[in-house]
């Protein structure tokens, strides 16, 4: 059977809402999509953890610092094992780590930027994991099945930590005026970046990751769906957002909002944030200086 006709047939499969083991032939455009999405939703989990973990000794209580620390060992026990699947795609974890610190390969637009106070924290666990749980529920129905299974159990815990999100912001805004004062802040600072979570709308004719059914909601379905839940957690909350055109038209059924500055999306994308350097420095540095525990842990067994 050619190429052309097992593709085909592939693409077929994919249209009847199929599934896609590791061990199934596939084409080589489709291992490709698959790989680099995994791996940079892996290197987003492994990055996505500096900016809390920079929190940790500054939580406000001891138990505020134990949640944080399980939050930040969660995220990138979610990254391994992210790696993990991307592995059977054809690249091993070791070169995708490589490529992560050497800057070839991307990570989430919202892990390029600086936390200046705990209500960044709030706003990171609320808004930004509630953007990831939007966009990591969808995923769900995504054709690679075995990146299905391991979101499964991505989203559960992902749950847990943006309703532990939810409790900080409860208990900034429920406090004193400065508290509430650092919460609004952050909401201000953070909304275009969380506006950029999503990505720019979508060209589906374009887009080789809703061709290949590896996503099957398109950025502006992710966004729109974000609002409808959390914009009015916020006007519930008081808390103003920083979108004078931000409304919901009843007659169009959807929200309108005002563009954000995609030029500044592309340029993080591409690794020119205000935090970038910073963080895969820092990422560079761990990962050397732990060089040593990686070595101990590859020696083989030896007998007792």
């Amino acid at each position: 059977m050619s190429y052309e006709t097992r593709t085909a047939e592939f693409k077929a499969h994919l249209a009847a809402g199929g599934k896609v083991e590791a061990t199934d032939w596939m084409p080589d455009e489709y291992r490709e999509a698959a790989l680099r999405f995994i791996e940079m939703h892996a290197n987003s989990e492994i990055m996505g953890a500096l900016p809390e973990r920079e929190w940790i000794g500054r939580a406000p209580s001891l138990r505020r610092k134990l949640s944080l620390t399980a939050k930040v060992q969660d995220e990138v026990g979610h990254g391994h094992m992210l790696y993990r699947v991307a592995e059977d795609l054809g690249k091993p974890r070791d070169a995708m780590i490589a490529d992560l610190l050497a800057g070839k390969t991307k990570f989430h637009n919202v892990f390029h930027y600086p936390t200046y106070t705990w209500g960044d924290v709030a706003v990171i666990g609320f808004l930004i994991d509630g953007a990831a749980l939007v966009t990591q529920k969808a995923l769900l129905e995504s054709s690679y099945a075995p990146y299905v299974r391991v979101l499964k159990r991505i989203c559960a815990e992902e749950s847990l930590h943006q309703r532990h999100g939810e409790d900080l912001v409860l208990e900034l805004c429920a406090g004193s005026d400065e508290q509430r004062a650092m919460f609004s802040e952050a909401v201000d600072r953070w909304w275009e970046p969380i506006m950029h979570f999503f990505g720019p709308p979508s060209k589906p004719e374009r887009d080789m990751l809703l061709a290949w059914r590896l996503k099957t909601r398109t950025n502006e379905q992710l966004r729109q769906r974000f609002f409808d839940t959390y914009v009015p957690k916020l006007w519930d909350l008081g808390i103003p957002i920083p979108d004078p055109a931000l409304e919901y038209d009843e007659a169009a059924g959807e929200w309108t909002w005002s563009d954000p500055d995609w030029d500044g999306f592309w340029r993080v994308v591409k690794g020119d944030g205000p935090m970038t350097e910073a963080r895969l420095g820092l990422r560079r540095r761990t990962h050397d200086a732990h060089g040593w525990v990686r070595e101990v842990m590859n020696q083989p067994a030896r007998a007792a």
